[in-house]
Parts: C-alpha cells; structure tokens; sequence
C-alpha cells in the first residue's frame, strides 16, 4: 500500500478544500479547542482566559470571518422597476477583532493550539479513503454535505469534517473503528433536531436515520422491544399498537420525525411523560460501542452479574470496574446534590450508578448526548397505552395561576398535564396559525391542558367529569371545558404542538430563540418559579416576545426569548440572562433542562447545580468511557476536568455574522424585504423530515436525504449567503444541486411551522443562477408553455400528431429537457376561451334578472389547452347558480411556468400585462374565480410577492376565488346539485398551502357526498417537476407515497376529486384504471343526471385523447428516486464498500 505522508490537519484541509484556481480556502482548520480563546472576543488573537484540561482533538471549523468569502453578486441585469426593491446592499465587513470592544465570540469562532500541546496529525483525504474502503454506506465529505449537517435546531453551527450515512449498524461499528484508526473526532445523530447544540460539531457524523432504523424484535411477554437507533418513535408505536396495543411511552412534540437514539442522547420526554416518565425511564438496555472498540450490552448490573463480568476481564470489566468506584467514592455528593424531581436531566446519570438503583449502566448512559459512547442498539420497555382519552381545558386569569392549580391537580393522576399562556395564543393569531382550534379554548389569558385516560370511552368521561366537578366553585375556580370529542380534542393538541412555530416568528416582532428553553423545577413549586422568572424575563427586556409554556405538570417551562445573538452586547446579555437564570432554576431544587439536554447552551453551567464537589466526578465518568474526548468533543466536560466549550461560542450567528444582502425580485414582505433573513426562517425542528400528514416535504419523504428536505435546502442557501461553505454564491452548483429535486409544492409554506417557503426561495435562486446564460432545456418548453399552446391552438391537430410521433416525440423530449417516460400531454381540439366566445355569440349562458352578479371566469393555460371540458363544467355549474360568467377578452397568463423555472423578469411583465388588462375589473370589485390551484395561488401569493406594493395586486389577491370558495361566499342559498356518493378528494399542493381545502370539504358536503379528503401529500408530478428529465423515479416514487395507492384502494362508487391538472394526469399516466376529475366536473355530473354508478369518472366529458406512461414496478422506482436522491444531493458524495 502506496504511504502517505502525514500532514498537520490544518495544512491538509487547507489544500483538500481549495477552490480551483486562486482565492482563499473553503474551509480553515483548527488543530485543539479554544486554549486561550477569548470569551469576550472570540477571536484567537485576543487575551482571554486559557481553558485548562486535556489537549482537544483536531478540528475542523469554517473561515474566520477576516477570510470569508461573501456570495457573487447577481450577474446580468437587475430587477429593475418594481416598487420596494431591494438595493444590493452588504454589511461592512466587520472592524477587527482589536476594534471590537466587548465583542463576544461568533459563528466563526477560530480556535488555537493549547500551549505546549501537540498538533494531532489527521490526514482527512487518507481518513474518507479509508472510510470508501471499508464502510457499507454513503461517505460524504464535500462542502454541501457539511453545511446541512453544521447545524441542528440551536443557536449552534459547526461544520463537520464529513458525514457517514451506514447502510447496517455494523457499518456504523465499522466507520467508528476507521475514525479511531485516524483519531478523529466523531458524532452520532439522529433527527436532528436538538435545541441546545450537541449536533453540532466539527467531527465525522454518522447519521444513523436513514438506513438503521430497523425494529428487529418485539417481545410482548416481556414488555420490551429491541431497536436500531435510527427507527423514529411514531414508526415504532405504530407496529406495537398494532401487534400488543402496547407503547414505547415517552413522546416529544417531534414524535414523527425524532429517532430513539436521539431520545436516548438527550433523555427526551414529551408531554406522555407525565403517564410514562423520561426516557430513561424506559430504558431496559443498551448495546454500546466506546471510542477505544469494547462493544458490549449494559444495563442494570447486579452483584452476581458484575462478579461474572470481572471474571471475563478485559476492557469491559475495567468500565463497570471503575463506575462501580466512582458510584461508591462519590455516592454521597450524589444523592445530596441530584434533584429529587421528576425531570432531571441536565449532567451525566451518575444517580443510576448508586447500589439502590441497581448501578444501571444504560441509565447512566441515557441523556450523555454522545459524549461517551455510541449507540448501536437499544431494547425498550414496552406499555400499555390507555384506549380512550378525554380532554380537559382549565382557564385562568393568567399562566401564574395556572401553574399554581398544579400540585391540586396532579392528586387526579392525570396522564397529561400542560400549559400555555395569552402570548402563545396571540401569537398563533398573528400567525393565523390554528384559527378554527383557538376558538375553542374557553376565555382566560392562562390554560391547563389535562388529560385522562380510561379502557373505554365512558371511564375517561367519568373521570374528567369527576376533575371538573372538583375544580369548579370558589372565587379562584378556573373555566372547566371537557372535550370527549376526538377532533376537537386533536384540536386543541396542536394548539400546544404549534408552540415552537408559533413562538420562533411572529410577524412584526424580534425573532426568538432557544438558549433556556426547558429549565425544570418541582411542581409543587412551579408557580412560584414562573413568577421570578418572569420578572428576570422583565429585567432584561424580554418579556413582552417569549411565551410561557411547556408541562406543568412535570414543572417544565418551555420558552423562546428574543436574545439578540447578532451583536457583542446582545451576546453577552444573552451570556447574563442565562447565567442568571441557571442560578434561580437551581435556587429552586430545579434542572436546567427538562428534557432537551444540556449541549452547548447549559453545558458550561453544571457547576452551579452540581456544585463544585461533583465536577470531578463527572470528568471520570467522561474519562471511563472517552479518555481521548473523541466522543463529541467539547460538549458538557472534558475528561481532564477542564470547561466545555461556552454558551457563546460557536453560534450560528455571533457578533460577526455578516451575509451577504442581495437583489431580488421578491419582496419578501414578511422577511424585512431581505432574502437572507427569510433564509434564517427555518429553526432546525425538521418537520419536513416527516414522511406522514400534509405535505412538506415529498422529496425528502421518497429520498430520505437531509439535502433534500426543507432544512437542508434552507440551511443551504444560508450557507450561500455567509460565503464560507460555497463561496460562489448565486452560481453554487452545491446549492442547485440541493434544490434541484424541490417540488416548489409549497407545502413548507403551510406544514412548516416558521412557514418557509422553498418553492419561491427557489425560484429566487435560479432567476440569479442563470442569469445572462443559457438555461436547462425545460425552462425554455415548459417554461414558456403558455406561448407554445398558443401556437399549437392554431393546429392542434398536427401538433398532437407530432408529439406522439414515435421518433420526432423523442427528439423534441429530448431538446426539451422532458423525461423519456413521459407522454407530451395532448392539446384539445378547440380552445376554452374560443368555445366559450362561439357559445357566447349564439347567446347561451344568460341568465337574465336571476344574475347574482358577474363573475370572471379565469381561463389558465392548462383548462384552457389541455381539459377545456374542466372550463365549460365550471361555466354550467356557476350559470347554474345564478352567475353571469364571462372570460377576459385578451388572451392572458399568470405567469406560474416562468415563476417555478426562475424566470422571474418575463414573470413580473407577463403580470403587468394581465394587471393592465384587468384593471377596470379589479377596481370595480368584479370577483374571479380560478379552476386550477397553482394559477389562482399566483394571484393569491406570488403576485403580492412579486409587487409587494401595488394596489391592484392586492385586490388581485382579495377578488380572486376557488370555485368552492365562491359559491360558498356568494351563494350559500344556492342548493348544490346532489352527488350523493362517497368522494375521495386530493387537495393540489399549492391549494393546500395558499387557499386551504376547508370551503372545498364544506361544498362537497352541502352535496351530500361522503367527503374523504386525503392527506398522503404531494403528487409528484407538480407542474413541470415530474416532466423534467431526470426527475420521473422521484415524481412516480412521491405518488406511490400515498395519492396512487389511496386511488387504486377507493370504492369504485366513489368519484375522485381533484382540481389540479397536474394530479389528474398523473392518476392518468399511471394507468391504474381510474381517474380523477375536477370539482366543476362532479358538480356538473350530479347536476345533468348523475353518473355511472361504477367509476362515476366515465360521466365526465372529455375532448383530448389519453396518453399513459410506460408501466413500471412500484418498488424499482422508489429505489431509483433513493438513488436519484443519492446521486443528486451534492456532486462530490461516495458510496462506500458493498453498496
């Protein structure tokens, strides 16, 4: 084997990570943590205080902001012309470090070598070799990888040296053992979504979430359930209920998307941990694998049991030897120091090594955040789940007097106890967040949640009638409401669900943030705690943003405060606040985490919980397991004693945090009018990484790469704009790649709970990308579509001969960019809008003295092309209920095909041109209703986006509807002609986010249909996403996720419901036997006589020819979207061995 030459890790990253040709480096090296590293500069040229304690391992950290790079300017023109457009305006470049007084550390934090210490010499390019060679799975060291895993959902960014996504958990073992060979540091993740930091890391991460998430026994006699740590919970709970009604009890608000190895690294609970306990509690074992490579089972260990282990030697028997030790030499200290609460989870479990708690090594373990071993496997204790539920609201005069009424309720043993506050509630209507579930609440400005459980519906019910009976009465009783209804119920959980989103940003308001954000007191004295740390809230002017939540009844707060982490002061206020508060939670016999862990944020903080006498203690239990500090290093203590990295350093902004500000042509009204701060919008939380309910996002659900969700494209064009991960900014390859499989579904604008909006962020990004160059092929057909079908609607009829033209089709899909699978949709003999002039002309359609009113009927490109038939049935229905309908007189576009390809300047004059020709109308009040849900969210979304300032854009956005919102609004006395039959509706992504599906569900019932309304998200096809080549495994694969299995399962009575024409044809290119019609259509059917009673489809009308795709096996496409998503996350990315 050919040697190579070990080089310090700084010059070796220094090169590896070059851009081509001359300009500074990616990325900078820092050989050791933070030796004489400011805390109140940050910079590695200022005096500060030296951290004492063992020598760091080698790291990897971005540009120091003195050597970053900030993104390119758009090239070709500007935007030019339109009202509020952004100047190209930057930041000045930050003053030096020396310049700075009070500077607090930043983002960009440099560390340097501890004196005397010796350079660790990791060759990283012999270290990905190694790791290719030897690990079955994907091996990623290239600059985008590395920047969506620099981040979690914390104040917190470090950019890793590399990621490991292992096919197998041996796998995992294996790239353990490869990183051990080149002493490099190391990191397991899960979901993601931890708010305190300990994610995050400059170190190989090993993502266990998308291939080790296997459930590989359930043992029902003994309760129990043995796992990989990559399974997420709700997949989990789902196979238990279904085999023994049994669960694994603990349940975070990210139940859907969070892994057990995340849960086991952060001790998480949720609001069942009032019935279940942490998961620490559920824990009966572990299979570990430590940095040195003793791979071993632990968990509660017995006198007999650790005589046996003694026995066999070796490294295991040296571990359980030298807790055992530690247990007994600072046993005391332990019981006087830990807690007696029922959420301690901030610092090592050292109180589960004590002999009354049956030195349970896997309790110990759980809530280390990967700071002392690896998790391969874990088995759980299984329980039973009550089968019915009965909710319980109290209202209060305020959050105080809520948390108060805790320790009476508790008595009731109820197996949920949370609260909420007025702000929650305040901000989620100024979000306009939940509006149907907040008037439900009972009046009050404090709220208790509390729920019970029974075997039947009827024990519930009793005992929450029992509760209520007891708490009314007396001058300070509460509001009581019951709610035995499952949906208003589930209502009012997503009221308290929402609190992070609802929280994080609000319009008009500071953005808040984590930091302190789950602090645990006893119960019995929460209300109290409540009171002072609102008045310390008061003190540093934060209280008016940061919203009082979280489960009271286990004494946990949850808040988001408005720290401003952007300027020196603003840190060192957040550095105060926090200390202050770590001082009050411990006052009060508290924890300073409840259940998110402690990570960067409170790591620093042990000493004033555990007092200076447990600190050695807890560096021993760092040093049994992790002498090195190879295991997440830097986070919680040092196996020499010495500091962890501070709560100020590394954050993800920081004092230096200076991005570049550019162009655009979006206004981003609700962002400060600035591209970069709506990139900030995303929080880290990954409820795109969902792969159930709503839509967001169905790339990531088919690919299962953190690239390909909303977080990693957000995280990605973050990056961008910083200039240190890809400083070629709007040209980055990197980030094209990242949104080349983005839907623009804008299903984040409505799942996401900050409501980032991918779809126009990507947008955005192409306008500048190819700006001045030549486009990928379908920007120019399917981009200019509307221009093409009024060519072919001179001669419709050769056009469709040609473009199925075995031959000419090919050559024109190819020059177009269109994927080979894909049938050219055929064009319709005669034109909606030239039908309806000739039947016009012959004056059918008046409706005399019955008129309501006229109402314009918009005739978009692909109604007006392709399914005229969809336009003609609106006509009859709307004329039916009394509605003269006429049609713009000009030939117009909303301009969608040019907004989703980035073509956003001929977007913004195709939309003046519609503007000008509606004006009259639009001052007049003249209402529009739209058929096609991605052309009426342009008026109703994009439009405003694009002039944010106009007059008649906004009453564009007022006076356009659906068709069921209209005849809703403006004929709720018409009677609806009867379906009466089952009918099973697929809301189009964009209706779903911009205008919702309610009106749609409530016309369908004033039917009579039995409405079913689907939620298995995204189609796939989504405009001219599944057309484009190379994206047709991934659009087939996302409706094989949900819409095409639910349509071949539907009851041949049913009729399929489905306005987006994009749906539609993709139900029809799949050939599945049925197929799906607009809601004009159904309502057209009923009301001339009904429809066949099998596939009531067939009663439709139709004038184009069917075009299917080429057959295809379910299974191969979703391994080709995987390997799509592979493939395309980012250029540079390697399959390891055996892949």
């Amino acid at each position: 084997m050919e040697s190579v030459k070990k080089v310090p890790l700084r010059r070796r990253l220094k090169s590896a990570c070059a851009p081509p040709g001359p300009g500074p480096p990616r990325c900078r090296v820092c050989l050791a943590r933070a030796a004489a590293v400011s805390r109140s500069g940050g910079s590695a040229h200022r005096a500060g205080p030296v951290h004492r304690g063992r020598p760091r391992a080698a790291r990897v950290s971005p540009l120091p902001p003195s050597e970053t790079r900030p993104a390119a300017r758009p090239r070709g023109p500007p935007p030019g012309g339109r009202r509020g457009a952004r100047r190209d305006r930057r930041s000045r470049p930050a003053p030096p470090a020396a310049q700075r007084k009070g500077d607090q550390v930043t983002a960009h934090d440099t560390r340097t070598a501890r004196a005397g210490s010796a350079e660790p010499a990791v060759d990283v390019e012999a270290l990905r070799r190694d790791l290719l060679d030897r690990v079955d799975g994907e091996v990623r060291f290239d600059d985008g990888t590395r920047s969506v895993y620099a981040t979690d959902a914390s104040n917190y960014r470090e950019i890793p040296i590399g990621a490991v996504i292992p096919h197998s958990v041996e796998a995992g073992a294996e790239a353990v053992a490869v990183c051990r060979e080149h002493d490099a540091p190391l990191i397991s993740r899960g979901g993601g979504t931890s708010l305190a930091g300990q994610c995050c890391n400059t170190a190989v991460v090993i993502d266990w979430s998308k291939h080790c998430n296997r459930i590989l026994d359930i043992d029902l006699d003994a309760g129990t359930a043995t796992v990989e740590p990559g399974i997420v919970v709700d997949h989990l709970n789902a196979r238990t209920r279904e085999e023994g009604g049994v669960i694994f009890g603990p349940q975070p608000s990210t139940h859907d998307r969070c892994t057990l190895g995340g849960m086991i690294g952060n001790d998480s609970c949720g609001s069942t941990a009032q019935a279940y306990g942490k998961t620490s509690d559920n824990i009966v074992a572990l299979e570990i694998l430590t940095y040195d490579g003793c791979r071993m089972w632990v968990g509660p260990t017995s006198d007999e049991e650790y005589e046996r282990i003694q026995a066999e030697g070796g490294r295991r028997a040296e571990i359980h030897r030298e807790l055992r030790a530690l247990a007994e030499r600072y046993g005391q200290p332990i019981r006087r120091r830990f807690p007696d609460i029922p959420r301690r989870v901030s610092g090592y479990g050292l109180d589960a090594l004590l002999p009354e708690n049956g030195f349970d090594v896997a309790r110990a373990l759980v809530g280390s955040e990967g700071t002392l071993a690896t998790v391969l496997r874990a088995r759980l204790r299984l329980c039973h789940e009550p089968p019915a539920r009965t909710l319980v609201m109290c209202a209060f005069h305020d959050v105080f007097a809520a948390a108060d009424a805790v320790p009476r309720i508790l008595e009731f043993d109820p197996m949920a106890l949370e609260g909420l506050d007025d702000k929650l509630v305040a901000f989620e209507h100024r979000k306009g967040s939940n509006a149907e579930a907040l008037k439900l609440l009972p009046d009050g400005a404090g709220w208790l949640m509390v729920q019970f459980g029974g075997e039947d519906s009827d024990e519930s019910r009793r005992r929450a009638e029992e509760f209520k009976q007891a708490m009314t009465g007396g001058d300070d009783a509460p509001l009581v409401e019951v709610y035995d209804d499952p949906r208003s119920a589930s209502a009012m959980w997503t009221v308290r669900e929402g609190g992070l989103g609802a929280t994080a940003r609000v319009p008009a308001a500071p953005d808040a943030w984590p930091g302190w954000e789950d602090s645990a007191v006893p119960p019995e004295r929460f209300g109290d705690y409540l009171r002072d740390f609102h008045s310390l809230l008061q003190e540093y002017g934060y209280a008016d943003r940061s919203s009082l939540y979280g489960h009271f009844g286990h004494g946990c707060l949850h808040v988001r405060i408005p720290f401003e982490l952007r300027t020196a002061k603003g840190i060192a206020d957040y550095r105060g606040f926090v200390e202050r508060a770590a001082d009050l939670a411990a006052g009060y016999g508290g924890s300073f985490s409840g259940e998110h862990g402690d990570g960067q944020a409170r790591g620093e903080l042990w000493p004033r919980m555990f007092g200076r006498d447990l600190m050695p203690a807890f560096a021993e239990m760092k040093r049994i397991f992790d002498p090195q500090d190879r295991m997440n290093p830097g986070k919680l203590i040092h196996p020499g004693g010495g500091p962890p990295d501070g709560l100020d350093e590394h954050l993800r902004l920081g004092a230096s945090y200076s991005p570049a500000h550019p162009r655009t042509y979006f206004g981003y009204p609700e962002d400060e009018g600035d591209f970069q701060r709506a990139t900030l919008r995303c929080v880290g939380v990954g409820s795109c990484r969902s792969d159930s309910g709503g839509v967001m996002c169905p790339s990531y659900r088919v690919t299962r790469e953190e690239a390909h969700s909303t977080r990693g494209r957000a995280r990605a064009l973050n990056d961008m704009l910083r200039g240190d991960v890809f400083p070629d900014g709007w040209r980055s390859t990197e980030v094209r790649d990242a949104l080349d499989l983005c839907l623009a579904c804008k299903g984040c604008k409505s799942d996401c709970p900050v409501d980032v909006d991918m779809a126009t962020y990507k947008a955005e990004f192409l306008s500048h990308h190819y700006a001045a160059r030549v486009r990928p092929g379908s920007h120019y057909s399917m981009g200019w579509l509307p221009l093409w079908a009024r060519l072919a609607a001179l001669a419709p009829g050769p056009a469709n001969a040609l473009s199925a033209a075995p031959g000419l089709a090919d050559a024109a899909k190819r020059v177009g960019g269109i994927a080979a699978d894909r049938p050219i949709p055929a064009f319709a003999p005669v034109r909606l809008r030239d039908a309806f002039r000739r039947r016009s002309r012959r004056g059918a359609g008046r409706t005399g003295s019955a008129s309501r009113g006229e109402v314009i009927l918009w005739p978009d490109t692909f109604t007006d092309n392709f399914q005229p038939e969809v336009g003609a049935a609106a006509v009859r229905v709307l004329e039916s209920a009394g509605f003269q309908v006429r049609m713009p007189r000009r030939t117009l576009c909303c301009g969608l095909t040019w907004i989703s390809t980035g073509q956003l300047a001929t977007a913004r004059r195709v939309i003046t041109r519609t503007l000008s020709a509606l004006r009259e109308d639009l001052r007049a009040g003249v209402p529009i209703v739209g058929l096609e849900p991605s052309c009426t969210a342009v008026f109703r979304a994009d439009a405003a986006d694009l002039f944010p300032h106009d007059e008649d854009v906004q009453r564009l956005h007022d006076q356009t509807f659906t068709l069921a919102e209209f005849l809703n609004a403006r004929a709720a006395d018409w009677d609806p002609p009867r379906l009466e039959r089952a009918a099973m509706a697929q809301p189009h992504c964009h209706h779903h986010s911009i205008m919702g599906f309610t009106e749609d569900r409530r016309l369908l019932e004033r039917t009579g249909a039995d409405a079913q309304v689907l939620d298995v998200g995204c189609c796939g096809l989504a405009g001219n996403f599944g057309f484009e080549e190379g994206h047709y495994a991934v659009s087939m694969a996302c409706a094989e996720d949900g819409l095409l299995p639910a349509v071949r399962g539907a009851d041949p009575e049913a009729v399929v419901v489905a306005d987006g024409f994009s749906c539609r044809t993709q139900i029809e290119h799949a050939d599945i036997g049925r197929e799906a019609v607009h809601l004009a259509q159904a309502l057209d059917m009923a009301q001339r006589g009904g429809a066949p009673r099998h596939h009531p489809e067939a009663g439709a009308l139709r004038m184009t020819p069917r075009r299917r795709a080429p057959s295809y096996d379910a299974d191969e496409i979703r391994e080709q979207a995987v390997e799509a998503g592979r493939s395309g996350s980012f250029s540079t990315g390697g399959t390891g061995a055996g892949a």
